[in-house]
């Protein structure tokens, strides 16, 4: 299995052999929730396959109830929910909506991506909090999943390997949010390597262009563009410059339109009904 590091390989293998054939009709009968996550995710600039968080979490059953209170497909204690703009109440509680929970995972799940820049440690804090994610880094010496695995609880480092498993049973293979943060960037450069420079330019730019902006304008994909720019609304965020990178004819269109992308970008940055 290309991309799977060999201390998961055993854990993965028996994992898909018991748990292939419920997780695919999962997938048949999930596929309108899959959807509105993948939109849902995509819009804040996450890798859509972390939709299978919710799949070890909850199964993705707006029902689940853990036996600790965590609540819906998201699996959301009271805490956390209401931090992350969910009502929760004896009346009514918001964990149980596929769409308001997706949202909430997202802001959640960018939370700890700001944290760790590595999506095992967001998938391991997001199940036992990034209080322990911090305590394991400290202990390990290192921020590497496979280094740092046996100083978190027994749990959360399955917790983990689950999610690569899902993803292999899911997508047929691995990818970024299934390796350590060094192996998704060396993945990443491989990617821009197999785009020939002649196809591709590059434009430095500045100021808080957003991304949903420029794709609309554009007509490209989420995935596409995140692959070419990975994190750039996070860098531009912190007034830094970006080298942005479009095919020849995607550049001509950024270049011709590129103020009235970035007043678009500065009215979803003001006004949070205006990014939906």
């Amino acid at each position: 299995m290309e991309h799977l590091n060999p201390q998961a390989l055993i854990f993965v293998q028996d994992y898909m052999e018991r748990h292939s054939d419920d997780l695919k009709e999962l997938q048949t009968w999930g596929k309108p929730y899959f959807d509105m996550m993948d939109d849902v995710l995509a819009k804040n600039n996450i890798p859509k396959q972390l939709k299978y968080l919710a799949v070890i979490e909850s199964n993705l059953k707006a029902s689940a109830t853990s036996w600790v209170g965590a609540v819906g497909p998201w699996q959301f204690m009271p805490a956390t929910a209401r931090t992350m703009g969910l009502h929760v109440s004896r009346g009514q509680d918001e964990r149980r909506d596929y769409l308001k929970s997706t949202k909430a995972a997202s802001k959640y799940l960018n939370y700890l991506f700001d944290i760790y820049e590595d999506w095992l440690l967001v998938v391991a804090a997001y199940n036992c909090g990034p209080g322990r994610v911090n305590s394991a880094i400290a202990k390990a010496g290192s921020s590497d999943f496979w280094k740092l695995q046996y100083y978190l609880p027994t749990e959360s480092r399955n917790h983990v390997k689950k999610f690569i498993a899902t993803h292999y049973i899911m997508e047929g293979e691995g990818g970024i949010t299934t390796v350590t943060k060094e192996k998704a960037l060396a993945m990443m450069a491989t990617v821009k390597d197999e785009v020939t420079s002649k196809d591709v330019k590059v434009q430095t730019i500045s100021g808080r262009y957003n991304s949903k902006a420029i794709i609309k304008h554009l007509g490209m994909n989420i995935d596409e563009f995140s692959q070419m720019n990975p994190s750039m609304d996070k860098v531009l965020a912190s007034n830094n410059t970006y080298q942005l990178k479009l095919p020849i004819e995607k550049m001509e269109i950024f270049l011709s339109k590129k103020n009235e992308m970035l007043n678009e970008s500065i009215q979803m940055l003001i006004n949070p009904e205006y990014r939906n």
